[in-house]
């Protein structure tokens, strides 16, 4: 059977309670097919999350509703070897306090902070170096990663082409270990080396598991400045002052305003970038700003113009179509919102230093 995880949202909840509801949900989870494996409780925030294995999401909100009438605000499908990699577990933990008569209070928070370290695509560095030099450099960058991910108390989530994600309970710790990754990697500038930090909770606006944070540490890539190590203010309050100030030089602090920034901006590029009229005009009208107010921001925070971020986005999401499935050039071109192959290939080759087809081609090495 699938596994679910669901957000209760439940102002003023303490453990005892969620504990006394939990076992309620588990004298009845057989009469609905379920089998209710753990729970986490965020008593600051007021949020209970559930992991229970269930035949489809109908079953896991009849269970709750027939054992305590605590509806969950929202239900998404889960893969257990994710929610291990970031949570740590998938049962109740073995040091679980128990009461006199037995009950089961948790008092685990779910709240993560995490890493997202990207450095340049894969297939542009065999480019630039061959495929046995790119490899020379990239897998003892991401071997010393790690390491200072297991060395700070965090969990390597998933590592795929450029990227490794890992989840931390400690802000502290995943800002030392960002700042170990950076200082001890030795990345050279072709790695262009982008470290980010974020937090938040594992059910949230999207249907992934920490989809919220993990899409918002890939917007914040696309921001470039002298900073290799980037952090979102929901991080930065859970660091004393004294751990900040030791490393001012080796971060970005984003405001809160910075952040709601990106979201709107990007909102706006996923639904509009395959389209070839999307002009910075129409850009600046989804998000109710000026054309004027749009370049001034995008200019400050990602050193470009707002058509020059239309044009890095696209090329970005050309890449992935070129990694992930066989396409031409000419489907390419026109799923990405370039107005002719022709400008693409000149566009894709700026930026890359390759062409289309030699990327398609290096990519399958």
């Amino acid at each position: 059977m699938p596994i679910f995880m669901d957000l209760h949202i439940v102002p003023g909840v303490n453990a005892k309670d969620v504990a006394d509801a939990h076992s309620m949900d588990v004298l009845m989870e057989k009469e609905h097919s379920c089998k209710c494996l753990t729970y986490w409780i965020d008593e600051l925030r007021g949020h209970v999350f559930c992991l229970i294995d269930a035949p489809n999401k109908e079953s896991v909100m009849e269970l709750h509703n027939r054992a305590h009438v605590l509806a969950p605000h929202k239900i998404i499908e889960v893969q257990p070897n994710l929610v291990h990699s970031f949570l740590g577990r998938i049962t109740d933990p073995e040091n679980a306090q128990l009461t006199d008569n037995g009950l089961i209070i948790l008092d685990d928070t779910s709240y993560r902070v995490l890493m997202h370290v990207q450095i340049e695509d894969a297939v542009v560095l065999k480019n630039i170096w061959g495929k046995a030099g790119a490899m020379e450099q990239i897998n003892p960058f991401y071997t010393h990663a790690k390491e200072q991910v297991l060395k700070h108390n965090g969990r390597e989530v998933r590592r795929e082409g450029n990227e490794l994600i890992a989840s931390f309970v400690s802000g502290e710790k995943a800002f030392l270990a960002a700042c170990a990754i950076k200082e001890i990697s030795g990345a050279s500038n072709e790695m262009q080396l982008h470290i980010g930090l974020h937090a938040g909770e594992p059910v949230m606006q999207t249907d992934k598991l920490f989809g919220d944070t993990v899409e918002m540490l890939r917007r914040m890539h696309y921001v470039k400045n002298n900073h290799v190590i980037h952090m979102s203010t929901t991080v930065q309050e859970l660091l004393t002052s004294t751990v900040i100030t030791n490393h001012t030089n080796d971060v970005f602090i984003y405001s809160p305003q910075d952040e709601t920034f990106l979201n709107i901006l990007f909102s706006a590029l996923d639904k509009h970038y395959g389209d070839e009229n999307f002009n910075v005009e129409e850009c600046g009208d989804a998000m109710a700003m000026s054309t004027s107010q749009l370049y001034r921001k995008t200019t400050s925070l990602f050193c470009l113009s707002p058509n020059n971020l239309l044009k890095e986005y696209r090329l970005e999401k050309a890449k992935e179509i070129m990694r992930s499935k066989d396409a031409t050039v000419s489907e390419i071109t026109f799923s990405t919102g370039f107005a002719s192959p022709s400008y693409f290939t000149k566009c894709f080759k700026s930026r890359y230093g390759l062409l289309p087809m030699q990327y398609i081609e290096l990519a399958r090495k």
